[in-house]
């Protein structure tokens, strides 16, 4: 698979496990590559000395920079485990499965927050997938991928008939979390209830949003006045098709930016389409963010 491009993803739901997990780990190591230095998940371990090299260290500890210097092989020491979990939220209400492409929103939030989660164990982050929509997992996170594949199987296949619970999910977070974690939300953030309940969760995490949109919901459809219908809360609206819906909160109208609402509730913001290559944008983001602070769209 190159760097630069991704998978031909398709519905994650009708992979064999065996097939699923495969693509995923493939993903994961596109998404990794390049963001070492990302905060996002943490390094894992704390640097606290490097030592002489002694036989039987691995070698993967070697502190090259030194050895180099001294003209002696130094192994570097780790200190102790950053805890610092994971929470990755998955949106997968009826909106995210209605798709005008092959791949809808609904699957590519799974691929991600799959591969998230993997590049986020690997660095001995615990990881917590937490659903979204009717559909409940588990809120503990943990460095099991045996836990992870098992949290994201009842999540894979999209349903046109789920009701969305972001903002719900995001205060429960807030009440079982126990200290400050990381917060990776993947979203069409169609719930009137996001934009509170995310700067809520900002307040004391590092929260992370990837709004995932289809190409129907850039506009330009070339219809004319058309009713619709809001997929999971049933809001009626009335819009045509030189102009952009703008779902979730009321307030918000088609001249204010989603992105620029979740940053100004302290949030970071990627928005990712499902025509568009995701890689490169998302590696890029999460690499970036080693540099910058919370709440930069």
């Amino acid at each position: 698979m190159a760097r630069d491009s991704h998978p031909d993803l398709g519905p994650p739901g009708e992979l064999a496990h065996g097939d699923f997990e495969m693509v995923v780990r493939r993903l994961a190591d596109d998404l990794a590559f390049g963001t070492d230095a990302s905060r996002f998940v943490g390094s894992g371990l704390e640097y606290a000395q490097s030592r002489p090299y002694e036989p039987g260290d691995p070698l993967r500890q070697m502190d090259w920079r030194l050895t180099a210097r001294i003209g002696r092989p130094f192994i570097k020491e780790y200190e102790a485990l950053k805890r610092t979990s994971v929470h990755v939220v998955l949106d997968t209400s009826a909106s995210m499965a209605v798709t005008s492409v092959r791949l809808s929103k609904h699957d590519l939030g799974v691929w991600l927050a799959a591969a998230i989660g993997l590049v986020a164990q690997r660095r001995l982050s615990p990881v917590a997938v937490v659903g979204a929509g009717d559909r409940t997992t588990r809120f503990e996170p943990s460095l099991l991928q045996t836990d992870l594949w098992r949290a994201l199987e009842p999540l894979r296949r999209g349903s046109v008939a789920e009701t969305t619970h972001l903002g719900a999910r995001l205060r429960q977070l807030d009440v079982r979390a126990k200290r400050a974690s990381v917060i990776i939300i993947i979203s069409d953030l169609h719930d009137p209830e996001a934009l509170p309940a995310i700067r809520r969760s900002a307040q004391r995490h590092d929260v992370i949003v990837v709004e995932v949109r289809d190409p129907a919901e850039r506009g330009r459809l070339r219809a004319g006045f058309f009713r619709g219908r809001e997929a999971e809360t049933g809001r009626a609206f009335l819009g045509h098709g030189r102009t952009r819906w703008q779902p979730g909160d009321p307030e918000l109208s088609d001249t204010i930016d989603m992105g620029r609402a979740v940053a100004r509730s302290g949030a970071s913001h990627l928005r990712l389409d499902t025509d568009h290559a995701v890689v490169p944008p998302l590696r890029h983001f999460l690499a970036a963010r080693a540099h910058v602070g919370g709440g930069r769209a």
